[in-house]
C-alpha cells in the first residue's frame, strides 16, 4: 500500500461520506472511489459497505482504519522529527494541555535547565483538550504530558509522575459547592461538557456543549451551563467565581510523561530523568 492510499482510505473512513473525504482530499469524488475500490481488490477484502444512502465500515475496514492511522502518523513523525534534528537549532518540543499539570511542568523546566544548562532547548507546545497524544504520535512533539485513563498510551514509553483525585468544579452559587465533599451519585443529572474526541472519533458525550480547552470551560462552569470533574491540581488555576469540591469516589488521574519508544536524544532521557526526580506517585484520594 501506498501513503497516498492510506490517506484516502483513512478520510473516507473517518467522514463516511465520499463527497465530504473528496471536499477534505481536494479530489474529485470519482477518483477517490475508484482508489478504493482498488485497494480493496488489491487486499482481498470489503473495506466498506455502501449504499445509496450510506457509507459504513467493515471489520476489516476498521482494522485498516486503526492501523493505517498509525502508519500515517508514523510517516509524519518521520518527516518532522528527521527535519527537526537537522535544523541548527535543535530542539526538543513537550507538547501538555493548557491548564494542566499545575507546578509540575515549570519545576520539570527548571531541573532541566539546572541539570543541562547547556543542553537542548525544550519548547513547550499548549494545546486543548485531549490533542497532545495525537501531536505526540504524528511528530510535531517530541514528548509530552499525558493523563491516564483519558489518554491512550498505547505503543508509547511512558514513567508515571504524578496520581491524584479528582474534584468537582461548580459555580460558588451552585447547591453543591458548600459541601466538604461528594460522590459522583451526587452529580447525577447535572450539565457535563461534550469532551473533543481524537480525529474521527466520536466525541466523549455529555449533556452540555463541545469543550477544546480550560479557558472555555471555566466560562461555561461560571455560567451555570456545565459542571466538569477535574485532577484536584486544578485547583490552584481556579477563578474566584467557581469552587472544587473533591468527588471520593471518582478515578484517580495519573499524569505520565510520554514519548516514542525508538527515541534514542540524550535531551530526550534528560528531561525524562528530571521528571522521574520530581515524581510523587502516591495517590491522592483524600481531600486535601
Amino acid at each position: 500500500m501506498e501513503t497516498r492510499e492510506l490517506a484516502y482510505f483513512v478520510a473516507v473512513a473517518e467522514e463516511l461520506h465520499f463527497g465530504r473525504a473528496a471536499a477534505r482530499l481536494g479530489i474529485a469524488q470519482p477518483p477517490l472511489s475508484r482508489a478504493i475500490r482498488q485497494l480493496e481488490r488489491r487486499l482481498g477484502v470489503t473495506l466498506l459497505e455502501r449504499t445509496s444512502r450510506s457509507v459504513a465500515l467493515t471489520a476489516a475496514g476498521e482494522v485498516l482504519l486503526r492501523e493505517g492511522r498509525a502508519a500515517l502518523d508514523a510517516v509524519a513523525a518521520a518527516d518532522r522529527r528527521t527535519r527537526r534534528a537537522g535544523h541548527p537549532a535543535a530542539k526538543l518540543v513537550l507538547a501538555t494541555k493548557s491548564g494542566a499539570a499545575g507546578d509540575l511542568l515549570p519545576a520539570l523546566l527548571s531541573a532541566y535547565t539546572a541539570t543541562a544548562p547547556a543542553a537542548v532547548t525544550i519548547e513547550v507546545l499548549l494545546c486543548g483538550i485531549g490533542e497532545q497524544e495525537r501531536l505526540l504520535r504524528d511528530g510535531r512533539a517530541d514528548v509530552a504530558l499525558l493523563h491516564l485513563p483519558f489518554d491512550d498510551v498505547t505503543g508509547l514509553d511512558v514513567e508515571e509522575l504524578h496520581t491524584e483525585g479528582q474534584v468537582a468544579v461548580l459555580p460558588a452559587g451552585h447547591r453543591l459547592a458548600g459541601h466538604t465533599h461528594l460522590l459522583t451519585a451526587d452529580l447525577a443529572g447535572e450539565p457535563f461538557p461534550t469532551w473533543p474526541g481524537s480525529p474521527g472519533s466520536p466525541a466523549s458525550p455529555g449533556p452540555g456543549p463541545l469543550v477544546r480547552d480550560s479557558t472555555q470551560l471555566y466560562q461555561l462552569i461560571a455560567l451555570g451551563m456545565v459542571i466538569a470533574t477535574l485532577p484536584s491540581s486544578c485547583r490552584s488555576q481556579l477563578r474566584p467565581d467557581l469552587v472544587a469540591v473533591p468527588v471520593l469516589d471518582a478515578p484517580t488521574v495519573t499524569t505520565v510523561i510520554a514519548w516514542p519508544p525508538h527515541s534514542r536524544s540524550p535531551a530526550l532521557a534528560t528531561l525524562i530523568r528530571c521528571a522521574m526526580d520530581l515524581s510523587t506517585p502516591t495517590a491522592l484520594t483524600t481531600p486535601a
